[in-house]
């Protein structure tokens, strides 16, 4: 009798654990951008509410991301307030599917004693954007009687006298101040983006440090990100804060991207924030001023 209650405890106590429900878990999905051409890099990002004990797994390199074709996996440090933790990462990935919306989501694993459970978010659209525009069945041409006026015989002679003239002063100021004029024109251009660059930055930085939210920091590092690859024609915009900081051969760089991208992908805001913006901000004017040296090196 002993040895029957022992075992009817044990099978208890092994038993028990898989019949209690799983606590709640939250998974959230979206790309960064609402639509994407065929083969383009999007970014996806996958965050997770759980409480404190719950072991969760977010997808890897070896899981199968069905049409989207997997490029790099970005994660961050879990972050836990009032005994509940947020783990959040970015999954760079590539649509090769044809639908013109294509409907999408990853999901993340609870890891239980025996077994595991899928948490599935609600599916993120990313529409497809087609880059030739279709050419309609019918082709409609507009019907008009009304006669056009004729214009009277030119002197051919004459005017080709006068653009081989022309194109002889053409050559021989391009062979002489083409290369000084063609720097200083781009010089211009450079100082008119980057007076507009710091009206914006500006008024971005305004409205960030107003209402510290999602959509206010994505705003200011996209901003920067695409001044950024105005001047050195690299593709700043596309590149993680790791990339970036590497072609720029500066390593502090990436603690001050993180910064911001902190706030856009596990709303996380600290006190660095306001000194990391101005190194940005003063890293761009380092950049522009090589930049504006180099062409002045050139005339």
């Amino acid at each position: 009798m002993a040895r029957t209650c022992y075992l009817i405890l044990f099978l208890f106590l092994i038993l028990t654990p898989s019949l209690l429900p799983a606590q709640e878990v939250k998974v959230h999905g979206y790309f960064m951008q609402d639509s994407a051409k065929l083969g383009e890099r999007v970014a996806y990002v996958l965050k997770a509410e759980y409480s404190l004990g719950v072991d969760i797994l977010f997808p890897d390199s070896l899981y199968s991301f069905g049409s989207m074709e997997f490029l790099e996996k970005q994660t961050f440090r879990s972050f836990t307030k009032d005994s509940v933790t947020q783990d959040s990462a970015i999954y760079y990935l590539s649509n090769f599917s044809l639908e013109p919306v294509k409907r999408y989501h990853l999901p993340v694993f609870e890891i239980l004693r025996y077994d595991s459970i899928i948490h599935r978010p609600q599916d993120a659209e990313l529409f497809l954007h087609l880059v030739i525009d279709e050419l309609p069945d019918v082709l409609a041409f507009q019907e008009t009687n009304a006669y056009q006026s004729m214009r009277g015989a030119l002197d051919y002679p004459f005017l080709i006298l006068i653009a081989v003239l022309f194109g002889v002063l053409l050559l021989a100021g391009y062979y002489f101040f083409g290369e000084r004029i063609k720097n200083e024109w781009l010089v211009y251009r450079e100082r008119k983006r980057r007076k507009r660059f710091l009206t914006r930055w500006e008024t971005a930085q305004q409205v960030f440090f107003a209402d510290k939210n999602l959509q206010a920091a994505d705003e200011l590092l996209g901003l920067w990100r695409g001044y950024m690859e105005s001047l050195t024609g690299k593709p700043f915009r596309e590149w993680t804060a790791t990339e970036i900081a590497d072609s720029l051969n500066q390593p502090t760089l990436v603690n001050d991207l993180r910064e911001i991208e902190m706030v856009i992908y596990a709303n996380r805001v600290t006190d660095r924030i306001k000194e990391s913006c101005d190194r940005l901000s003063l890293l761009s004017e380092d950049v522009f001023s090589a930049k504006i040296k180099n062409l002045h090196n050139h005339e």
